[in-house]
């Protein structure tokens, strides 16, 4: 079904622009994995202590998530195709001063810079999704944007693999950010070309305090998790910070509350909190992050560091998760209008035994553990394409349309924090394992897949609730 009214060129310059998109789109999602494999590459490069490389993994997750929701208030304030473009350039200035950094230092202030361009590009996919695309074609553009998403991440220890084994031991991690300017440059020609400029209109309120407010609390709810690296327990960590931002986001409501009784646009449309299916896939798409972003992480450094592959060698053994993800993630997106919750709820069950069968199986395993855990993966990677895409639809579907851009925007940041939350708590529990068994990197890794499995298993128990709500109310 083609969206009447339009021209062929119009039809055609639609799909180039979701192209360009979802190739940015993809650019911002593999950095998130890419990195995984080039870490004890960047640790001999520069000399990196395990603080740094907790700020380049997580930093760049936490300026990420921060910027989420801000920037998709910009995108929709202003102009959608302005803020992608400069969120493009500056994520190709911040990838060239990281492949550039000659200390621990300045690469991970570039990764923060990173997420910040990462931040400002991803809501205007989904809002550029929203405007160019209705019906059964905009189901089909969100498919495609889910699959980007779960191949983008699952792929990306795999290419940083190849890279770091092109550029060497030392220098291979400076290929990982240097990839990304090409591409970048290329992006900022194509989005100026394809993608569609503003309708001129009355300016809406940017609602900067609301700007300020959010940004804080995200800010101090995730600082706690990043602050101090893996060389500091967890219960050494300021989580006084937290009670800030409780109290931060208290004030945001209120404030949020006030502004829209004057009338003016707010930062967050807090009406979407009475949408029950929107806040269980809120619940969902947090959940599942914070352990499907850490799986490959732990993952990486239990085959490099533990039992001494190299990073080409590591990131083939996660190509099975990429093929199942990239399989499924396809054929759910065609599914999801026929068994709505119950093909995330399959897709959750099928991650949960993949993920416990490998915890069950890895202390046992002698020789070929890559090759050993292959079918184990491809399961996970199975089950994965069978969550994101179709949650998101799922997610949305009871929302006002008028307000499913707002809604989007808010799903995508709790994928980011929910990703910056999990990496941060099993990155920390992974090394003090490993501190305090004197190396076993075999024990370190069943240690924290368990919060892994816990994470992944609250997303089912939400899935499952949203699941009953809705056959109750059939």
């Amino acid at each position: 079904m083609q969206t009447p009214d339009l021209t062929a060129d119009e039809r055609s310059r639609r799909w180039h622009a979701l192209a360009v998109c979802l190739v940015a789109g993809a650019m911002t999602l593999l950095d998130v994995s890419i990195v995984n494999v080039a870490l004890p590459s960047i640790r001999e490069g520069l000399d990196a202590g395990n603080s740094t490389i907790q700020w380049v993994v997580a930093g760049y997750a936490l300026a990420f998530g921060i910027v989420l929701v801000p920037a998709g208030r910009l995108g929709d304030a202003r102009s959608r195709r302005t803020v992608f473009i400069w969120g493009v350039g500056l994520f190709t200035l911040s990838s060239a001063l990281c492949g550039a950094a000659q200390t621990p230092l300045m690469l991970a202030a570039a990764r923060v810079l990173q997420g910040i361009g990462g931040g400002l590009i991803t809501p205007q996919v989904s809002g550029f999704i929203q405007n160019l695309f209705k019906g059964p074609e905009r189901g089909r553009a969100f498919g495609l944007f889910g699959t980007t998403i779960g191949v983008s991440t699952a792929i990306g220890p795999l290419l940083g693999g190849l890279l770091v084994h092109v550029g060497g031991a030392e220098s291979g991690w400076r290929l990982v950010f240097y990839v990304n300017v090409p591409i970048g440059i290329a992006l900022m020609f194509l989005a100026a070309r394809y993608l569609p400029r503003a309708e001129h209109g009355p300016k809406q309120s940017l609602d900067p305090v609301g700007v300020v407010l959010f940004g804080a609390a995200m800010l101090f709810v995730l600082l706690p998790l990043v602050q101090g690296g893996q060389d500091s327990s967890l219960s050494q960590r300021p989580w006084w910070l937290m009670g800030i931002s409780v109290v931060l986001l208290a004030v945001f409501v209120a404030w949020e509350r006030r502004w829209a009784a004057r009338g003016s646009e707010t930062l967050l449309d807090l009406s979407l909190v009475k949408v029950r299916s929107f806040m269980l896939g809120l619940g969902v798409g947090t959940a599942y992050f914070a352990g499907f972003t850490s799986i490959f992480i732990i993952l990486t450094l239990y085959l490099q560091q533990g039992l001494g592959y190299s990073a080409l060698e590591a990131g083939f053994s996660q190509l099975p998760f990429a093929i199942g993800s990239a399989t499924s993630a396809w054929i759910g997106g065609r599914l999801v209008e026929r068994f709505g919750r119950a093909l995330v709820v399959t897709g959750l069950v099928m991650i949960t035994t993949a993920l416990v069968a490998v915890d069950l199986v890895v202390p046992h395993l002698d020789g070929q553990v890559g090759l050993r855990l292959a079918p184990l993966l491809l399961l996970a990677g199975l089950g994965g394409g069978l969550v994101i895409s179709p949650n998101i639809t799922l997610s949305l579907d009871e929302v006002d349309p008028a307000r499913a851009g707002a809604g989007g925007g808010l799903l995508q940041t709790a994928q980011r924090v929910g990703s910056a939350i999990g990496v941060a708590i099993v990155l920390a529990l992974f090394f003090e394992r490993v501190r305090s068994t004197d190396g076993d990197y075999a024990d370190a890794l069943s240690y924290s897949l368990h919060v892994t499995i816990a994470f992944v298993a609250f997303a089912l128990v939400m899935a499952l609730a949203d699941g009953v709500r809705r056959a109750r109310s059939d």
